[in-house]
């Protein structure tokens, strides 16, 4: 899009040149004046172009800048948004690392506690005479 732009921007500028040399040409060709007098207008006109010419150049790099900062500008905010709620993000995931590995823990701590309770009642059992049945 913003190469659709600049080839406008490059093409308006070229008719807006061309059409002021042409008409400016016309112009003083039909006018009724000495070869010293048409040589002096040309020239001036050429000026007149090649300072108009200029200042919209100058008009058009100065609002490319703009744009070129204000782009760099939402790029780097976007960045910074980003980087945020990437730790964030990271953040949340190592809080809930950490619950899950509490919670591994205390669940292995109960289930080792189970299999001692169960293997002391497995050789109490076994040891436990088995005539008084």
């Amino acid at each position: 899009m913003a190469e659709e732009k600049s080839g406008l921007a490059k093409g308006l500028l070229i008719g807006f040149i061309a059409g002021a040399a042409a008409g400016a040409i016309t112009a003083l060709l039909y006018a009724p004046k000495s070869g010293k007098e048409l040589r002096s207008d040309i020239k001036q006109k050429a000026n007149d172009l090649k300072r108009d010419a200029g200042e919209y150049a100058k008009a058009a790099r100065s609002k490319a800048t703009d744009l070129l900062n204000k782009g760099k500008t939402r790029a780097e905010q976007t960045i910074s948004g980003v980087s945020e709620q990437t730790g964030q993000i990271l953040n949340d995931a190592d809080k809930m690392l950490n619950d899950l590995r509490e919670r591994v823990t205390d669940e292995s701590g109960r289930i080792k506690t189970a299999f001692r309770a169960g293997s002391e009642a497995y050789k109490a059992e076994k040891e436990r005479p088995r005539g008084s049945e």
